[in-house]
């Protein structure tokens, strides 16, 4: 029997991980050591105005080295995984073109994917049918149409927490409109062909409470730097709401909710939006393990280890890509 084809490997580096796993930390020591360009993979970092609760590069970091795909899009817009896919793909051949090196780096894993192994090309957002699914949330609560999802399509539900709004919305959305569950469009785009990154590089804890204890630390910093002043700031703006992606950002939706409390002077201490927020990001750290672990091809750095930079430098050091850029 004849092997299959070797996949054809976009020339990029990828940074992945878990949010808080110091992946800034990893990008720029790499771009000390090799002419890169970085393409920031993460959805909340497209958008405008949302600064302090994404972590985004600051004015040094970004003067340091190139950054991509930040700031692209107003808080009242969507970017879907395809968009982000078209975007990468033009930008990995516009930096090899100026004799630079891309380098990926982010934790939205769902744009990591379609990326490397495509997306199937399923019905595009219903307005009527994301708004029908919103009333409903609004008085089932969300734990309900996750319950409803895992009838209909139990892969898909099983990776999903119970109050991931966006989602549960999405996949049931998908089924409503196709009749097929969103795990069997998943299962079509794998069948397409892969391409693989040069070197994908993945930042995981050895000791999961060592994340835990930055997570906690960063939401902390966070609202002392006036995260609660950049959510009021936006709830002010017209035509944003917080059933928007931008909104339903880890941190933006939690302050969002807090602040809806205050307006009704019901606002619980600042301590249980602390509380919330942390929850949120470790239940988001949480998926972005497990989608890590489907990623057999990564090549994985205890983010914990004391010499994790050099572990992360040792791996760069070796790929094709550094070879030829030296």
């Amino acid at each position: 029997m004849a092997k299959p084809p070797v996949p054809e490997v976009l020339p990029c580096i990828a940074l992945a991980g878990p949010t808080a796993s110091g992946k800034t930390a990893a990008a720029l020591a790499i771009a000390r050591e090799l002419p890169v360009e970085i393409v920031s993979v993460d959805s909340a970092l497209v958008y405008r105005g949302l600064d302090i609760g994404t972590a985004k590069p600051d004015a040094a970091e970004r003067a340091a080295v190139p950054h991509h795909l930040i700031d692209i899009r107003d808080p009242a817009q969507t970017y879907s995984a395809a968009e982000f896919a078209a975007d990468a793909r033009r930008l990995v051949g516009e930096i090899r073109a100026r004799g630079a090196v891309p380098l990926l780096v982010g934790g939205t894993l769902l744009y990591f994917k379609a990326l490397f192994e495509g997306l199937a090309q399923m019905p595009a957002a219903d307005p009527l049918v994301r708004a029908a699914l919103e009333a409903r949330a609004r008085v089932e609560g969300w734990p309900a149409l996750h319950a409803e999802l895992a009838r209909v399509d139990a892969s898909t539900a099983a990776r999903l927490a119970p109050h991931d709004a966006q989602r549960i919305q999405r996949a049931l959305e998908v089924w409503q409109l196709s009749g097929r569950p969103l795990s069997e469009w998943h299962a079509q785009a794998r069948e397409h062909e892969v391409r693989p990154p040069a070197l994908l590089l993945s930042l995981e804890p050895a000791q999961r409470s060592w994340l835990h204890e930055r997570i906690a630390q960063r939401f902390e910093h966070m609202l002392r730097s006036g995260l609660l002043d950049e959510v009021r700031a936006l709830r002010a703006r017209p035509g944003l709401s917080p059933e928007l992606p931008s909104m339903r950002c880890v941190g933006y939706r939690q302050a969002w909710e807090w602040l809806d409390a205050q307006e009704r002077g019901e606002a619980p201490p600042l301590s249980e939006l602390q509380a919330r927020g942390i929850a949120a990001t470790r239940q988001l750290a949480k998926r972005q393990l497990t989608w890590l672990r489907g990623m057999s091809e990564r090549v994985v750095i205890a983010c914990d280890a004391p010499d994790a930079l050099d572990r992360v430098l040792q791996a760069v050091r070796a790929s094709a890509l550094a070879k030829g850029a030296a």
